[in-house]
């Protein structure tokens, strides 16, 4: 207590100053270098420093299986179209012709012949044509789904990595209420043991760091879940342990508008690509369709060769060639063809309506990942520039208040609750703005900041 005439006990005040003078503060980074600075993390360090954002997203996505996975279906898409483009395999034939079975003997008949010959099947004018440019559209449409695959593998890095963050600044803001606080059990147990303070002091500053402690566990739990989520996107191994650069860049640029981020879409969403791929890929096969109704074609030579004597002529017999024509009749088109065409039209029909449809959800989503990154946008400036350095002031003047016994024990800890839960808040709330920023991101089809995320 203070009287007119001085401190009487100026050692219990100066701990007092010395342990309130944590809640002001500013936030203390941990060393990303040392695995033990996050309590109950054990095990090896990622590199040899810690994980920027643009190099998790870079080990990922040179290993990340799910994405090579996809690469590879892309890659075996692009070899089709040549296959379907090319004519079918000619035939070679080889016959032993008009053969007498009583002896098998090649002299005997004059009809006997060894035969060789090549056929060649051409489908009507226009139908490789189709069958190209269909199989064409497919690979597009599998390539843009390998780029789609691939922003949304950056999206789940990013949105994992800035949860990460946000987990790691809320212990290092844990750790130091901890220490305010157990300055506090210390000095309000020594202000009873002198009389100067009350019991419920000491049990409410012990109450408040139990809660903490809780706190903390729960915390460091929820860690470790999406650590284990960010090893398994960048395909590490099992047991390490990443740490985040203790600082980044705060700012939230602004952002376009939905109806320019729905424009940006069109123009770059590989998603849309894809499906517009799909549905060209519906119409030449809707086309060939309509093709089949018009017959193949296979043209055939053969070669016989005729061993003996014709005893006409008593010469040398003379080999045959045989050419000829064959082709493919549409016979039960009403039942085949038609049934065909009526399908690859109810095809193209749907490839049309899912792309309306994705069309839908990709405007969908910009609104709701705008409006949510403008509205943490909105609020982790004010936590910044307005209740935060307010909520600090309020703490000094309870310190101050409080050495004078102007301010009861119960307000002090309740201000610097208070100051500690919207520090907290201020993470959470730029995290999800970083994080709807990269769904954005993702659904439009292209970064929006060239700046450092």
């Amino acid at each position: 207590m203070i009287t007119q005439h001085g401190l009487r006990n100026p050692g219990l005040l100066l701990g007092i100053g010395a342990s309130l003078a944590l809640a002001a503060a500013p936030p203390v980074f941990a060393d990303p270098l040392l695995a033990s600075e996050t309590p109950g993390m054990e095990g090896e360090i990622v590199g040899q420093g810690a994980l920027a954002l643009d190099d998790a997203i870079e080990i990922a996505l040179l290993n990340n299986p799910g994405l090579m996975e996809i690469g590879l279906r892309a890659e075996a898409a692009a070899a089709v179209p040549s296959q379907a483009g090319s004519l079918p395999d000619p035939m070679l034939n080889l016959l032993a012709a008009n053969l007498p079975v009583d002896s098998f003997d090649l002299n005997q008949e004059n009809m006997t012949q060894m035969r060789i010959g090549i056929s060649q099947a051409f489908p009507f004018p226009g139908k490789l044509r189709l069958k190209k440019e269909a199989a064409e559209f497919e690979a597009a449409a599998t390539e843009h789904d390998y780029a789609q695959a691939r922003l949304n593998l950056v999206r789940d890095i990013k949105i994992e990595w800035w949860r990460l963050f946000y987990l790691d600044r809320t212990l290092e803001i844990v750790d130091r209420n901890l220490e305010l606080m157990r300055g506090l059990v210390e000095i309000a147990g020594q202000k009873y043991e002198v009389g100067e303070g009350l019991q419920s002091d000491v049990v409410l500053a012990q109450l408040e760091l139990s809660k903490l402690l809780e706190f903390e566990i729960r915390v460091i739990n929820a860690r470790r879940a999406s650590e284990a989520r960010l090893i398994a996107l960048i395909a590490l191994p099992a047991g390490q342990v990443i740490r985040l650069p203790g600082t980044t860049s705060e700012t939230l640029s602004d952002v376009a508008n939905e109806r320019e981020l729905l424009f940006l879409a069109e123009d770059a969403s590989p998603l849309l690509f894809a499906q517009k791929s799909r549905v060209d890929a519906a119409g030449k096969r809707k086309d060939l369709a309509k093709r089949d109704f018009y017959p193949d074609f296979t043209l055939s030579a053969n070669y016989g060769f005729r061993s003996g004597i014709n005893p006409v002529n008593n010469q040398q017999r003379a080999d045959f060639a045989t050419f000829g024509l064959s082709v493919k009749i549409p016979l039960y088109a009403s039942s085949k063809q038609s049934k065909a065409l009526e399908q690859r039209r109810a095809q193209e029909q749907e490839k049309t309506l899912g792309l309306a449809q994705t069309r839908l959800l990709i405007q969908k989503e910009i609104s709701i990942r705008l409006a949510f990154y403008e509205q943490n946008r909105e609020q982790a400036s004010l936590f910044e520039t307005g209740i935060i350095p307010q909520a600090q002031i309020v703490v000094a003047a309870m310190r101050a208040g409080y050495l004078v016994d102007q301010v009861d024990f119960l307000n002090l800890v309740s201000a610097q609750i208070t100051l500690y839960n919207y520090e907290t808040r201020y993470w959470q709330v730029f995290s999800e703005a970083k994080q709807a920023l990269a769904a954005i991101e993702a659904t439009v089809g292209k970064e929006l900041s060239n700046e450092t995320q």
